[in-house]
């Protein structure tokens, strides 16, 4: 096969179509994957909405999609991991800028490229990745379920145990429960946060964020709002909020949340700027903020045991199927929350 189809972007004219073009060959260091399922991601809907442009994109055009599983097709030169061909994968969805001598990639870097951003992703029948960006995925995990480990699940779960380091008994707060949201509330249960309360002003969501394990949901326009999570907190309020929806409004409501010593983790990304006007009490009261972008390498391998041995069902997680050819129509319904997704999957 000489030719496949692709989703590309064209990022001069922000135009987006499912074209046919070459297939990518291998380089040193890289493996070619067949694709089996790529997700469709709110980053997606931002690259193509020209709200989140590449930064080191060196053409005008790029195939989308970084949640990504599929098989080993063909091995490219000079590989250090011995990966065999027919090896069941995903792929992290990013890969370091190679420029750092002795690069330490678990560290937080803002030289990481994504896939499907700033070099070709997913969203195609094949995908060339470096061979440091493959994880090898057991039988049992369905591809589906492994190709939205890499962003949809790893993010929150970097967020949750990373970033914020969430300890038992921790009382947590999670503003927008779709699909990074959805997954925040999962994993916050996973390590053992109480209360979760989930803050989404979609019923659907809230319903949701209950069925995957929050203690309260709650209408973020409800007049008694504070006082519900006074109540839930035995009056201490939030030792985390953590902003998935990267609203401004959001990250008002959320900071006024915070007990003493609490601290906000901005999961979700917005170009807007960030405004916080609580005065004294902010100080008074010593709460942080926190910026989080992306995942680690571990994060992905640790989520995939995870996954593998039951302790994190993720099917509940895949809200419908579609072909590759009605990508555009994936990010409609994503963009527009049309049946509320969590996530769509694309299928070549």
């Amino acid at each position: 096969m000489d030719t496949m189809l692709a989703g590309r972007f064209h990022v001069d004219s922000k135009k987006f179509a499912v074209e046919e073009v070459p297939v990518p060959v291998p380089g040193p260091g890289e493996v070619l994957v067949e694709v089996k399922a790529a997700g469709v991601c709110l980053s997606d809907v931002h690259l193509l909405d020209g709200s989140l442009p590449p930064l080191f994109l060196d053409s005008d055009t790029v195939t989308v999609g970084h949640e990504v599983a599929g098989v080993i097709h063909t091995l490219g030169p000079d590989l250090k991991r011995g990966l065999t061909v027919g090896t069941r994968v995903t792929l992290e969805a990013g890969k370091s800028c190679g420029q750092c001598a002795g690069c330490v990639r678990s560290r937080p870097c803002s030289q990481i490229r994504t896939a499907g951003i700033d070099y070709d992703g997913g969203w195609a029948q094949y995908m060339v990745t470096p061979e440091e960006t493959v994880v090898p995925i057991p039988d049992s995990l369905p591809f589906d379920q492994a190709a939205i480990i890499p962003d949809a699940v790893s993010t929150p779960y970097a967020a949750v145990v990373a970033t914020a380091g969430v300890r038992p008994a921790q009382s947590v707060g999670i503003w927008g429960v779709g699909g990074v949201g959805a997954h925040n509330v999962r994993l916050a249960r996973l390590v053992g946060a109480a209360p979760i309360i989930a803050i989404d002003p979609l019923p659907s969501a809230r319903e949701r964020a209950l069925a995957f394990g929050a203690d309260l949901a709650l209408d973020p326009a409800a007049p008694d709002f504070a006082d519900q999570v006074r109540a839930a907190t035995a009056g201490q309020g939030l030792d985390f909020a953590f902003d998935c929806a990267g609203v401004p409004a959001v990250r008002e409501q959320a900071a006024a949340a915070l007990g003493l010593g609490g601290v906000l983790i901005l999961v979700g990304i917005s170009p807007r700027p960030l405004t916080i006007t609580e005065g004294l009490t902010f100080n008074y009261m010593m709460k942080q903020v926190r910026g989080h972008y992306g995942a680690t390498p571990e994060g992905v391998t640790e989520l995939v045991q995870l996954a593998s041995n039951g302790r994190l069902d993720l099917a509940p997680s895949i809200t419908d199927h579609l072909p590759l050819a009605e990508a555009a129509d994936a990010v409609n319904r994503l963009e527009n929350k049309i049946g509320d997704p969590i996530r769509l999957i694309l299928v070549p």
